[in-house]
């Protein structure tokens, strides 16, 4: 396991674009630092002037009296003042736009990288985990650029400065002084040794209850309808109580940091002290010089106390880091090949070559061999599992074949550029997803310039015109979340409208209007004929009314095509197709 400095190395890598940003945002920390801890070096210098008077530090500069001893204090003091408030103001707008900036590109870079991650990468993950990476991880990592990076900083220049500082006034003081340090310095490590692997199953549990809960959202009616709140509110509550315990075990850790810097800061402190006031006494440092050992020893010590909350934010930034990195590296087993082809026109003959793929724990296909013809109406049923939504992922590319080739006349599938290819092939799910936003929107997505009179036409050939013009905002009404105004038959209508609007080459339904009523898919099948006359359409079906007048129907089962041919042809043979059509209309 990699520890949280080797990923904050790795995130400085990521961040490199905004090295210069941040090396600037450095400087002004140093130097606010620098001016912060000056005002108690004037005090010593105050006080040597009221103690010595014409033989103080500033006289033997050159200003005798009194009177230009204290303006010049006093312009020095203004301008002291002036220049840290001046770089406090710099840094803290430096490292919050610093930590907003690399936010908002990780964020982004995150998201565009997910969305290029395989299908296959996709099924194996928990949405909400996804979602508390992109968010929360984030987040995470936003809190500790806006301040904790900052105080790291600072802790460093004021022990190199005041450490200084001492040396020059006393050495053996400032011996005193910094050995509480390493002692400090090793329990930090200890620390951070200890909390890094813990916050990590923090942000882990974090990842699995916002999935937990996401998933509960979208099967918020099931939920209702089984009457099962108190079941789910008890499962949220046991996964809500362990992410609290991986909370709980990280700060009890935590929190025993600052006690024990506290001790060692304490030993430190009277150490300067006891010898700090024996050698004012006689006379070894001046007054005004043990003055500013008085008042920057706290200054020196006292920041180590907030290294307990700054190696906290650490962690928890470092292990939400982690996993976005991680994310990030993951890599997609689907890609453009350097020299992929861009294709206009994907209007052509579509060939399966002793195709196989199977999942992981069973095959679908075994030496698939399938033409089908530019401009065909195929149709494709079989049981559940026999591979027919397989077949459509395969022709998308969202899964890669493991023998065999998948043609377009001459062009392999892999040869072509995804983008490209997918462009050209209209897809209508079973379940249409649609987004919050109007109808208009969802029909011509992902399209901002609207074809009017193209949109009116395939509203009209999807059979959703009608409601759609009942409706009080018509083509600009809000649908809801995942569509959830409209029912599922209004629904799939317009995600067949959808499809139609993207003009594809090869139009796709893949069990499209099992959610309409008879009439309505009639009157589909009837627009159908005509779309079918401009583009390569392929229905899969469990419904064999909607498939029936296809030109040709291919029936999988058995890992192969079992059966193929016409609607007739097919009840002539007497096999599984003749079964299940006298299944669904009643004639056996």
């Amino acid at each position: 396991m990699k520890n949280s400095f080797s990923v904050f190395s790795e995130f400085l890598s990521y961040a490199k674009p905004w090295r210069p940003k941040i090396i600037w945002a450095s400087f002004c920390s140093i130097m606010n630092k620098i001016f912060d801890i000056a005002p108690e070096i004037l005090i010593g210098i105050y006080v040597d002037l009221v103690v010595q008077r014409e033989q103080s530090f500033i006289a033997k500069l050159g200003f005798e009296s009194i009177e230009s001893q204290i303006t010049l204090l006093a312009i020095a003091t203004f301008l002291i003042w002036a220049f840290e408030s001046t770089f406090e103001y710099l840094y803290s707008v430096q490292w919050k736009n610093i930590a907003q900036g690399v936010e908002h590109d990780i964020r982004i870079d995150t998201y565009s990288h997910v969305q290029d991650l395989d299908l296959e990468w996709y099924e194996k993950q928990k949405t909400g985990n996804i979602t508390a990476i992109l968010n929360d991880d984030v987040n995470q990592l936003e809190r500790f650029l806006n301040s904790g990076f900052n105080d790291i900083l600072q802790i460093i220049i004021s022990t190199i400065a005041i450490g200084g500082v001492f040396f020059y006034i006393s050495p053996l003081i400032a011996l005193f002084a910094i050995c509480p340090i390493p002692i400090i310095l090793f329990v930090a490590s200890f620390f951070q040794k200890k909390l890094s692997p813990r916050y990590l199953d923090v942000r882990n549990a974090a990842g699995s209850l916002s999935s937990s809960i996401f998933n509960n959202l979208l099967g918020i009616i099931t939920i209702k309808g089984f009457t099962a709140e108190q079941y789910e509110t008890q499962k949220i509550l046991k996964m809500s109580e362990n992410y609290q315990k991986k909370n709980q075990d990280a700060i009890r850790l935590s929190s025993a940091f600052i006690p024990i810097v506290r001790m060692g800061v304490l030993t430190g402190f009277i150490g300067t002290m006891i010898i700090g006031s024996i050698y004012a006494i006689k006379g070894v440092i001046a007054v005004g010089s043990f003055s500013v050992l008085v008042f920057l020893t706290q200054r020196f010590l006292w920041p180590f106390t907030r290294l307990g909350e700054t190696i906290d934010l650490f962690e928890r930034s470092m292990a939400s880091t982690k996993r976005i990195l991680e994310l990030l590296k993951t890599k997609s087993k689907i890609n453009n090949k350097k020299d992929a082809i861009k294709i206009d026109d994907l209007n052509k003959t579509i060939i399966f070559e002793n195709v196989s793929f199977g999942y992981t724990d069973k095959p679908v296909f075994e030496n698939l061999n399938l033409q089908i013809n530019k401009g065909d109406f195929v149709g494709i049923a079989g049981q559940t599992g026999a591979g027919k939504t397989t077949l459509i992922k395969l022709l998308f590319r969202f899964y890669e074949v493991e023998s065999g080739s998948i043609k377009f006349d001459n062009h392999n599938l892999n040869d072509l550029n995804i983008q490209s290819l997918r462009s050209k092939i209209g897809l209508v799910n079973q379940e249409i997803f649609l987004f919050d936003g109007t109808i208009k929107e969802n029909i011509c997505y992902p399209h901002y310039d609207i074809d009017e009179a193209l949109l009116m036409e395939v509203s009209g050939n999807s059979q959703c015109l009608e409601f759609i013009e009942k409706l009080p905002d018509g083509f600009d009404t809000i649908i809801g979340e995942r569509g959830q105004k409209l029912s599922v038959g209004q629904k799939q209508r317009i995600g067949i409208a959808r499809a139609l609007y993207k003009k594809p080459d090869i139009l796709i339904f893949d069990e499209a209007t099992s959610a309409v009523d008879n009439e309505t898919e009639h009157l589909i099948q009837k627009a159908l004929k005509e779309i079918a006359k401009h583009c390569t359409t392929i229905v899969i079906a469990h419904r064999l009314s909607t498939i029936k007048n296809s030109n040709k129907i291919i029936v999988l089962g058995d890992n192969n095509i079992s059966e193929q041919g016409s609607h007739d042809e097919l009840i002539e043979n007497d096999n599984f197709y003749k079964q299940l059509w006298n299944i669904q209309t009643g004639n056996n």
